[in-house]
């Protein structure tokens, strides 16, 4: 299958760039996965298409502001960090730019000295392994030193840094937001746990590979980045009860998905206390084993995450949907509109 198959036309203006003032006011695509319907509603109507006994999935990761801009100790010279993963301890995986400047044994300086790293290890494409030093709580100076790691997309500066985090994030750990979750408001989750629904929660740490290009010819020779995802065995047993009782499973995002897919995957269906990497590829072929229906954005053309939505609402139905989107003028990507494939 060729990754042209999963290209569109996209205008740059309708890449949204900043997030709508009420996170509900979005508005929301309804598709029907088997005839390939579309309705257009906002998304604080989502209420009217989850019923009792559903369970909504969503993922309680929480972003790390993992930018950090610090100074070479011996020379001054700017240095810009990504945290991307931790290692060990206060060893952390990141990018840093420019990394020509940044060899083993380099001291950069951040926050007038509050927080110091030192380059233990070179790796590839402005990889670098450092080794952070500091007083205190890391997560605290992190909060303090840090800024929200937008996508590359996003260029205007966003003024309030919690509309890049979901109102149920919890678990630090992302470098980016799982960002269908970012339309709930509790007051609509809190209405919808009254109306009968289930909220479940599972976690997976985005990693900065979600926006990395698709670079071979054919699908099947693409290699998806592995994220850390965990589940509990109180969202275990949900999950199987709901399904053993009729109930759909609708997972909130493509993370959401690729987690629940993952471990349905592994265990038969059957959903377990779990936790470890997944590098789940989803594209047309793929037979669904966790989820009934998502909610999810709008996603770039040709990119992993277009594949992952069309192989469970039809490749054909799914082009038709965005070509629709594009001529209405739905806002893309992380701060754009949402769709719900049911």
């Amino acid at each position: 299958m060729k990754v042209d198959l999963f290209d569109f036309y996209l205008p740059e203006d309708l890449i949204a760039q900043t997030p709508l003032e009420d996170r509900t006011s979005s508005r929301l695509m309804v598709v029907n996965k088997e005839t390939g319907e579309l309705e257009h509603r906002k998304f604080k109507d989502i209420y009217e298409y989850i019923n009792p006994g559903d369970c909504l999935v969503l993922n309680d990761t929480r972003v790390l502001p993992a930018r950090l801009h610090g100074e070479k100790e011996d020379t001054g010279a700017h240095i810009e960090v990504l945290l991307l993963k931790q290692q060990e301890e206060d060893k952390w995986e990141t990018l840093v730019k420019p990394a020509k400047r940044v060899k083993e044994g380099t001291i950069i300086s951040f926050g007038d000295g509050k927080l110091k790293a030192v380059c233990v290890k070179e790796l590839e494409h402005g990889g670098r392994i450092l080794d952070f030093q500091y007083d205190g709580i890391f997560y605290e100076i992190l909060d303090q030193l840090g800024e929200m790691p937008l996508p590359p997309y996003i260029k205007e500066k966003l003024d309030d840094q919690d509309r890049y985090q979901t109102v149920y994030a919890k678990e630090r750990g992302s470098a980016a937001a799982p960002t269908a979750g970012l339309h709930f408001t509790n007051e609509l989750l809190d209405a919808l746990k009254e109306k009968g629904v289930h909220i479940a929660f599972i976690t997976l740490h985005v990693g900065l590979g979600t926006f990395r290009p698709v670079n071979v010819e054919d699908i099947d020779k693409h290699e998806m980045h592995a994220e850390f995802y965990q589940i509990n065995g109180e969202t275990a047993s949900l999950l199987n009860k709901v399904r053993a009782e009729g109930g759909r499973i609708l997972s909130v995002g493509t993370t959401s998905t690729r987690t629940l897919e993952t471990i349905a995957a592994a265990n038969s269906g059957e959903f377990v206390e779990s936790s470890g990497w997944t590098s789940i590829f989803i594209y047309p072929g793929y037979e669904f084993k966790g989820i009934d229906g998502m909610i999810t954005n709008f996603h770039l053309p040709k990119s992993t995450l277009i594949m992952l939505v069309s192989a469970l609402a039809g490749r054909e139905n799914i082009l038709h949907a965005y070509e629709t989107a594009v001529q209405e003028r739905y806002r893309f990507f992380s701060f754009g509109d949402a769709m719900f494939i049911q």
